[in-house]
């Protein structure tokens, strides 16, 4: 009687620890809750004469929760100057692989001297204890 009480709690403990696990039997798929989005309720537009939208493209006035996101924190995209858009068209895009290729230590780079070095080197400050001095 005591062994099949023992034997009993033993097996039902080992279930109620089986089921903190993450896999197994008590394993299923869950939906991301974080990629839901909402959806903009259905209105019956004015205009009865409209075509209706093809099955699958997106709808025109919703946008991503990222780019609302994104325009709740900066605002809208500003339009680019002449001047940003003309630096923009002559440097060109840059290649997919840059960053790799810049950290290869086999890249050749050019000695800017030591004056670069001490500039990046200098400590950060509010620029009151700067010093000018004319060098020959």
């Amino acid at each position: 009687m005591r062994k099949s009480i023992a034997l009993l709690s033993l097996v039902g403990a080992s279930l109620l620890v089986s089921a903190c696990g993450s896999g197994g039997l008590f394993n299923r798929s869950r939906p991301d809750e974080f990629a839901v989005q909402r959806q903009a309720p259905l209105v019956v537009p004015p205009d009865f004469a409209l075509t209706p939208p093809a099955p699958g493209a997106p709808r025109p006035v919703d946008s991503s929760t990222a780019q609302q996101a994104q325009e709740a924190l900066f605002g809208p995209q500003a339009d680019r100057s002449a001047v940003e858009a003309g630096v923009n068209a002559r440097a060109g895009i840059a290649a997919p692989s840059i960053r790799s290729t810049v950290g290869d230590p086999s890249t050749a780079t050019v000695n800017k001297g030591s004056v670069t070095r001490d500039i990046i080197a200098a400590p950060q400050g509010d620029g009151r204890e700067a010093q000018v001095s004319a060098g020959s």
